[in-house]
């Protein structure tokens, strides 16, 4: 899988660690955005790994700053990104099979490094499971395009 990673200043030693844990798994890494300890925007890294997922240049995005709030905000921007606030495997787990989120966020400064790998993992093993969770992504999209969900065609 063509994963994308990147974040902020915050996220730094997260990035590094979790681009050689799934190169390790044997998915392409691409760490995009400033990859610094020096402080730095969530904004810039975020907008990159969320175009390189909407652009289909990545399959899969994962951000980390220090809360994962910022990244995930700033991604969830770009039109076709699923971005999801994920601190452990049930979030992840459900950020996959019911929204299928296609960026996962992690805090930095809140989760430590193993359950990161824990997430990553639950993230990259589970699934959508469309059925009726795919008339929600469907209004996702309409949202995305300015129309009342409510009146979205199923």
């Amino acid at each position: 899988m063509r994963i994308a990673i990147g974040g902020d200043h915050r996220g730094h030693d997260a990035i590094v660690h979790l681009a050689d844990h799934l190169r390790g798994m044997g998915h392409e890494v691409q760490v995009l955005g400033p990859l610094t300890r020096e402080p730095c925007d969530y904004t810039d890294g975020a907008f990159a790994v969320a175009n390189a997922v909407a652009d289909q240049k990545a399959d899969f995005g994962v951000l980390v700053c220090g809360t994962g709030i910022g990244t995930c905000i700033s991604a969830n921007k770009v039109r076709g990104i699923r971005a999801a606030l994920v601190h452990d495997e049930i979030t992840a787990q459900m950020s996959r099979s019911h929204n299928d989120a296609n960026v996962v966020c992690l805090s930095a400064d809140l989760l430590g490094i193993r359950l990161m790998d824990k997430i990553i993992d639950t993230c990259l093993t589970t699934t959508f499971s469309a059925g009726r969770h795919m008339r929600r992504v469907r209004k996702l999209a309409a949202i995305e395009r300015g129309e009342d969900p409510a009146k979205a065609a199923e």
